[in-house]
């Protein structure tokens, strides 16, 4: 085998390789003698049949079976022999193959790049720490009974308010006619619950049982595409008023919410507030560590990485653009796609840089992920899509692709660990709205150009304090 380099620059590397005909020959030959063993033709005994007729009966499949090999091995042993470590699967190229002839190919890659590690031992971090909140538990609890309250027949008839329970017969109808699914008998609103378009309950207010009316309404623009945006009439008869009966905060109340009594059911609040706090803690000591990290390493990044991170980003940003409109940024709207696709293969640099960095990190301190953690993974996976559980399990056995999606996070997850352990890490109380508010800021995309690129990551819960959680511009690499 003659190997020839053609491309030496930077992180790329380019072959031309030659393997004689006579290597070509020698696999082919041993192909059919393996074939011959157990070949089956009319004629001949089991086993029996001449190499020189299977030659010619199964010549091009067998020659193509020993190129893809031949060119498997050759380009492994380049590697290996090289001692290069590819970013990538390398792209191959046939140039020449003729039956009886030299195979000539050409092996294209990027290799990784030559990383200086920074001293972890010397990073200085805060950890925010938000305390629990007792207010906020009870708040919760209190939404829980408002939940669960009861109502009673209201015994003197009097006007609706809000708060009250009406059992109203409606028909809807929009230019004249009736519409599916605007029509209910002894449907139970409640008043000032905004379950119902905007403009509804609030006419219902201060009318009495017996009374017949019509409600005019006008559908949102964020509705079914038959509806909205639709002026609407609503017949409304009001057959009976009831009144809420709020529920008991007692433990026969904690009971039905699954807990022994109420002193437990506030600790079970409380734990999974402190849970869900400390969650969006480490987000945000992950984020500041990511930001560090891409702060103290510089090195040369692969071109072809970039380009590919960069195709999935904005693939996603026209997807969001053309299905979710309303979720792409003011500021983005009124920019140009190039100035986007900057501000995007700005992204997408750090990403590949900081995907990099943590796999040189992990590779170097031998941190590797347990096949018991992939399988923990799989299994909550799978717990989110109850009845196909098997499905999900059968997915990731026969998808590569889709078994390194979870692993990768998993890993990343393990050396953002460990460097916090090697780290100066300081704990700082500060309120939920200081927890919360700098997700809100635009994440740095790159080290020369500071982007304000507006890619937003998936809406978290909502926090104990009812406060949404800010989406991030770009995910935490």
């Amino acid at each position: 085998m003659q190997v020839t380099e053609t491309t030496n620059k930077g992180l790329k590397r380019a072959y031309k390789i030659v393997v004689p005909a006579a290597d070509i020959e020698v696999k082919i030959n041993d192909r059919l003698a393996q074939i011959a063993q157990t070949a089956n033709m009319p004629g001949f005994r089991p086993g029996k049949v001449p190499v020189s007729l299977l030659k010619k009966t199964h010549g091009q499949a067998i020659m193509g079976e020993v190129l893809e090999m031949t060119v498997g091995e050759s380009s492994q042993q380049t590697i290996a022999k090289k001692e290069l470590r590819p970013v990538a699967q390398p792209k191959i190229e046939i140039d020449k193959f003729d039956e009886g002839g030299d195979l000539e190919y050409s092996i294209e890659l990027e290799v990784f790049p030559e990383i200086e590690l920074t001293d972890f031992s010397k990073l200085k971090l805060e950890r925010l720490k938000v305390p629990a909140n007792e207010e906020q538990v009870d708040e919760i609890i209190s939404q829980m009974a408002d939940g669960q309250k009861d109502s009673k027949p209201v015994e003197k008839n009097r006007p609706i308010a809000s708060g009250d329970v009406a059992i109203i017969d409606f028909t809807g109808s929009v230019d004249g006619e009736e519409f599916a699914g605007g029509k209910a008998e002894d449907y139970g609103l409640e008043i000032g619950s905004g379950s119902f378009i905007p403009g509804f309950e609030e006419q219902i207010i201060g009318k009495e049982v017996g009374d017949e009316l019509e409600v005019k309404v006008t559908f949102p623009e964020q509705y079914a595409e038959e509806l909205a945006g639709k002026d609407a009439v609503f017949v409304v008869k009001i057959k009976e008023l009831r009144e809420t009966i709020p529920a008991t905060l007692d433990d026969a109340f904690a009971q039905k919410m699954g807990a022994e009594n109420l002193d437990d059911l506030k600790a079970k609040l409380r734990e999974n507030q402190e849970a869900e706090l400390a969650q969006y803690s480490r987000m945000r000591v992950k984020r500041d560590l990511l930001d560090v990290l891409d702060e103290k390493h510089e090195f040369d990044l692969p071109e072809g990485m970039i380009e590919s991170e960069f195709d999935a980003v904005w693939h996603q940003f026209e997807h969001q653009r053309k299905d979710h409109p309303e979720q792409i940024d003011e500021d983005d709207k009124n920019k140009s796609d190039d100035e986007l696709k900057e501000e995007y293969r700005e992204i997408s640099a750090r990403r590949v840089r900081l995907g990099l960095l943590l796999a040189e990190i992990g590779r170097i301190n031998e941190i590797t992920v347990t096949p018991e953690e992939v399988n923990r993974a799989i299994m909550q996976e799978a717990q989110q899509h109850k009845g196909q559980e098997k499905e999900v399990f059968e997915h990731y056995k026969n998808n590569p692709e889709a078994m390194q999606a979870i692993q990768s996070p998993l890993l990343e997850d393990k050396v953002v660990d460990y460097i916090l352990e090697l780290a100066s890490v300081v704990e700082k109380t500060v309120t939920l709205e200081e927890l919360m508010a700098d997700p809100e800021k635009p994440e740095k995309p790159a080290k020369k150009a500071k982007s304000s690129a507006k890619k937003k990551a998936p809406a978290k819960k909502k926090t104990t304090a009812k406060k949404k959680a800010a989406t991030k511009k770009e995910d935490d690499k």
